[in-house]
């Protein structure tokens, strides 16, 4: 911890596994991550084998995200009143019986994807307690370093559920793979019950006077529009829409430089490998140069991939989309900070709500470019997509700094 008058210090990885909570929770979130990657793929390869329609396969993928928009906004308040741990530990014992029951060999397929539905409408509530219980349980830098770490290794995990998941639906079959699913949403209830204290439920200024459920909703969206800060730091929360194209856009682009299968895996790694390299250097500069940085990083997102317009080759490509995901370092700092900004009582719900713009911003990134790269090259669909992208983070980091200097605060 930094003395008065002193710059506060960058907080370390050690310092956040030294927090026995949260080295509970880091544990639970490897394997959950892990099988779900390996369940969207199980999924994929079950629907396309009873179909042999690719479409439905990809919709079953679809299926996954498109709940968020859902239970953001409608349940993420639940953490606000509901014990946190309590309704984490509900989540996860709740998607453990609903994806063992998608385990069950022959169970048809619209069934299949009405659980898939209830399985996901559980992620919104449980991220929403999950960040606010963070939140209470680790502060300052210690908070942040804690945000990067948990995205370092949600995207690792994401990158070896990808790897792994193929072989492991090929020799297991895909019903066995969705009971491992299940399996690790199991294990994450019990080591987040075991492992977490529970803390009170936050009460607001009047704790006589508890908001119902639709004023709750309404609170929480008016508290983000009339805080400049707030505001401001969900748009640059929202970046991602645009880079997010690099992701919709890749077996197109491999496809129009001549490459293959091959070509396309490596080009989906390239930015996720890049945030993860961004995050863990950006740990290391001290807070508030971290925070002097967060919005030309942000700019910088999408400004390399105009690039791009060149249609240069796979590896060049891949520096690019790489470096692309190392200025996506300031999206945990970015997460981080909108979070400490929130008021505890009211922290479900408006992460939820945040949660929904995430969502729908790359839900409509990835289709606008995917019907957009029917007309036109991949390579100027991801250059166009860069341009749009540097004039919206420009925007939204110009209105973040007026926001801070109007505080006083340097940014």
């Amino acid at each position: 911890m930094s003395r008065p008058g002193q710059p506060e210090r960058s907080a370390t990885y050690a310092e956040v596994f030294a927090v026995a909570e949260f080295r509970w929770s880091w544990v639970a979130l490897v394997g959950s991550v892990v099988g779900d990657q390996l369940a969207r793929v199980a999924l994929a390869v079950l629907v396309f084998d009873r179909t042999g329609s690719a479409g439905l396969s990809a919709l079953t993928y679809a299926l996954t995200l498109l709940p968020d928009v859902i239970s953001g906004p409608l349940l993420g308040g639940l953490a606000d009143r509901l014990p946190r741990r309590q309704l984490m530990v509900s989540c996860d014992a709740a998607r453990a019986v609903l994806v063992a029951c998608m385990a069950i060999p022959g169970i048809p397929l619209w069934i299949l994807c009405v659980l898939l539905v209830a399985v996901q409408m559980f992620a919104g509530p449980f991220q929403s307690a999950r960040s606010a219980f963070l939140a209470t349980m680790l502060t300052g830098d210690i908070y942040r370093a804690a945000v990067g770490l948990s995205s370092v290794t949600a995207q690792s995990a994401q990158l070896a559920g990808f790897v792994l998941g193929g072989t492991i639906v090929a020799t297991l079959g895909p019903s066995q793979a969705l009971a491992l699913n299940a399996l690790s949403f199991a294990a994450s209830a019990v080591l987040l019950r075991l492992g977490l204290r529970e803390r009170p439920i936050a009460l607001g200024e009047d704790p006589a006077a508890r908001p119902s459920w639709w004023g709750s909703l309404v609170a929480g969206a008016r508290l983000v529009w009339n805080n400049r800060k707030l505001r401001y730091l969900l748009a640059l929360c929202c970046v991602p829409g645009f880079y997010i194209t690099v992701e919709g856009l890749a077996t197109p682009y491999a496809a129009s430089i001549g490459g293959g299968a091959i070509a396309a895996g490596i080009l989906f790694a390239a930015n996720p490998a890049g945030q993860v390299v961004g995050i863990l250097l950006t740990s290391r500069i001290a807070p508030a140069k971290r925070m002097s940085m967060m919005g030309t990083l942000a700019i910088g997102t999408c400004a390399v991939l105009i690039a791009c317009v060149f249609e240069p080759g796979l590896w060049v490509t891949v520096g690019l989309w790489g470096l692309s995901g190392m200025c996506a370092s300031f999206m945990p700092l970015a997460q981080a900070t909108f979070v400490q900004e929130i008021p505890d009582a009211q922290r479900g719900q408006v992460i939820g709500l945040a949660r929904t713009a995430l969502v729908v911003s790359q839900g409509m990134g990835i289709l606008v470019a995917g019907v957009a790269a029917d007309h036109w090259k991949p390579a100027m669909v991801v250059a166009g997509a860069g341009v749009l992208g540097v004039v919206y983070a420009a925007g939204a980091a110009r209105g973040y700094r007026r926001a801070c200097k109007a505080e006083g605060i340097d940014a």
